[in-house]
């Protein structure tokens, strides 16, 4: 049986408040742990060389014929806009959500200096404070392999199926990693998907799962394309 929204609120909160103290205590340690001190420029460039080996050799299936400037994307848990930026250069607008006010605070200054992004808070299940308008591609790195509850990251998966256009896609990123042990509150180690696990979920959700690289390893990535 699926957990209700009520029956994940403790975890909810627990998301937001760890969140919340890692961001005080080292926001862009938390983000990035190859080192604990950086700087802005150092931290930026690892998000501009996630996005050259994840995005710009992947735009067939992310843009399908449309021009980057004219799109729209979602970022799913954006931190303190480590890839945000780097989107922004790349596409026309990026929305952009996460669970922790503090990461969202210091993403937007600094990104202030970028018009076309649109930084919300979220409650760390639904994506309810973006405008209902369709995207045109979603991406999610580094982010679900921190969420505990299969239930919570299939609701993103939901909420993503409900803002894209038709057969636009979510590349997404999840812990495939099954032997390791979590706990269900564990706001760092996450849920573990299978192969198969990855398939159902994407089909449960309305998505066809049309690829999937890297499963058994901390980085497995899938390729959603709605239906």
């Amino acid at each position: 049986m699926l957990a209700s929204e009520e029956e994940l609120r403790p975890l909810l909160r627990k998301m937001h408040d760890d969140w919340d103290v890692r961001a005080r205590a080292n926001a862009l340690f938390y983000v990035n742990c190859a080192q604990q001190a950086w700087s802005d420029e150092d931290f930026f460039r690892t998000g501009e060389l996630n996005i050259a080996e994840q995005i710009l050799t992947d735009m067939e299936n992310v843009c399908q014929g449309a021009r980057p400037k004219e799109m729209r994307v979602l970022e799913i848990g954006c931190g303190a806009g480590r890839l945000t930026r780097s989107l922004a250069n790349v596409f026309g607008e990026v929305h952009a959500v996460d669970v922790s006010p503090e990461m969202i605070g210091l993403a937007k200054k600094k990104l202030a200096d970028f018009p076309n992004v649109f930084l919300y808070t979220n409650n760390g299940l639904d994506l309810a404070p973006l405008p209902d308008v369709p995207f045109d591609f979603a991406f999610s790195f580094i982010v679900f392999q921190h969420i505990p509850s299969r239930e919570v990251i299939a609701s993103y998966v939901r909420e993503v199926h409900r803002l894209l256009r038709p057969g636009a896609l979510f590349k997404l990123q999840v812990q495939g990693c099954c032997d390791l042990r979590t706990t269900p509150d564990d706001t760092w180690l996450g849920f573990a998907f299978s192969p198969e696990e990855v398939s159902a979920l994407a089909a449960e959700c309305g998505f066809e799962c049309r690829y999937r690289v890297g499963a058994g390893t901390q980085y497995f990535w899938a390729w959603f394309f709605k239906m």
